[in-house]
């Protein structure tokens, strides 16, 4: 049986890949592009699990002030490669996706796009998502998305973990954690954790979820 992973390992693992990862991430996802031009302008916007910041990029022309945040040195210096080169302004900070360095309540907008997959265990995933949760505003919106079993690579219908291959230039191959999503999963997680979920849907392979901060009261 495979052993299972810790955050260090997928920190690891995305140290690893990063620079080769992020080159071949140019363009922000649809779903991405349309929640975030539908949203009114904010304050502090959040895109979690940044990667090479291409969904911050689209975020600066919602936010006056956007944070990116990702566990991955390397990712990140692909990040500040791409402010660079493309003029955008995004605060990139290192962390934890279950301990973000982000006030309460202080996050108008935000997304959580195909992050949320690489956390090792359930406890982990749920964790992130009520932190995505304590910093959104009363009136914050979210999007998250994770892999779906409806993705034509796969043949099942219930999550389950793996690790799908990613091959550096030259041949070796670097091996990333996943827990694909069944859309029921997604959404009985999402529901689970404080977040209120206004809707979720599926695209191109992926669970969706729109989301908003729970109100100050009402019962977890």
């Amino acid at each position: 049986m495979r052993d299972e992973p810790s955050r260090r390992d997928v920190r690891e693992t995305y140290d690893r890949i990063g620079g080769h990862f992020s080159r071949t991430r140019e363009h922000p996802w649809p779903a991405v592009e349309r929640f975030i031009e539908r949203a009114d302008r904010v304050g502090t916007g959040l895109d979690l699990g940044c990667g090479n910041a291409r969904h911050a990029e689209v975020m600066a022309g919602r936010a006056e002030r956007v944070v990116g945040v990702d566990l991955s040195r390397s990712v990140l210096d692909a990040a500040r490669e791409r402010r660079r080169e493309h003029g955008f302004a995004v605060e990139l900070c290192q962390a934890d996706a279950t301990a973000l360095p982000l006030a309460t309540r202080s996050v108008g907008l935000a997304v959580y796009i195909a992050a949320v997959h690489h956390l090792p265990t359930r406890d982990a995933r749920l964790a992130s998502l009520d932190e995505l949760a304590r910093v959104l505003t009363p009136d914050g919106r979210a999007l998250v998305s994770a892999w779906s079993t409806t993705h034509d690579r796969f043949d099942r219908e219930e999550g389950f973990d793996t690790t799908v291959d990613w091959t550096l230039p030259g041949g070796e191959t670097v091996a990333r954690y996943y827990h694909i999503y069944d859309p029921a999963e997604f959404a009985a997680d999402l529901e689970r954790s404080r977040l209120d979920v206004e809707r979720t849907f599926e695209e191109r392979g992926n669970c969706y979820g729109v989301v908003a901060g729970r109100a100050e009261g009402k019962p977890t």
